[in-house]
C-alpha cells in the first residue's frame, strides 16, 4: 500500500511529464492512501491550471470526474486527533505548510507510528524530504522513468 500526497494524485488526472510513471506506479498497487484534504487540494490544483491557462475548461470537468472516480477508491485518512497532534509537532520539526503537516499526519498515523512500513508517493520536495526524515520510504517518480 502506498500513500500518495496530493501532488502525485494530480499526475492521474491530467497529462503531465510524471503522468505515465505514476499510472505505472499506481497499476502495480491500486490500493491508494490518501489524507481526507486530498481531494479538495487537487481540486484547487486543477483549478490554478485552468486559471493559468495550462488546461482547458473541459479538461478540468473531466479530470474532476476522475477525481470523483478515484476518490470513491480510496482509502482516507480522517482528522482525527492523532493527526492534528501529529501535524502541529510536525511543523515545528519540519519546514512544511499545514497541509503539507496534515498530509504526513495523515501518512504517519496510517503507519500506525512505523513509517518504515508504508511507501509515501510524493512530488513536492520539501514535503518528501520531511517525510524522508520522518522514515518514509518516498517514492518521487522522474519524468520519463516509466517500464525502467
Amino acid at each position: 500500500m502506498n500513500f500518495w500526497d496530493s501532488s502525485a494524485i494530480v499526475p492521474l488526472l491530467v497529462e503531465e511529464s510524471t503522468t505515465a510513471v505514476l499510472i505505472e506506479r499506481y497499476r502495480e498497487d491500486p490500493v491508494l492512501l490518501a489524507w481526507w484534504g486530498a481531494e479538495i487540494e487537487c481540486a484547487s490544483a486543477l483549478a490554478r491550471l485552468e486559471r493559468t491557462g495550462g488546461i482547458s475548461p473541459g479538461a478540468v470537468t473531466e479530470a474532476l470526474k476522475r477525481l470523483r472516480d478515484l476518490r470513491s477508491t480510496w482509502q482516507e485518512v480522517q482528522p482525527v486527533d492523532a493527526v492534528k497532534e501529529t501535524a502541529v509537532r510536525l511543523l515545528r520539526v519540519h519546514n512544511l505548510r499545514a497541509a503539507d503537516s496534515l498530509q504526513l499526519a495523515a501518512a504517519i498515523v496510517a503507519s500506525e507510528n512505523r513509517p518504515s512500513s508504508l511507501d509515501f508517493v510524493c512530488l513536492d520536495d520539501r514535503l518528501t524530504l520531511a517525510a524522508q526524515r520522518e522514515g518514509f520510504n518516498t517514492i518521487t517518480p522522474q519524468p520519463g522513468t516509466a517500464g525502467r
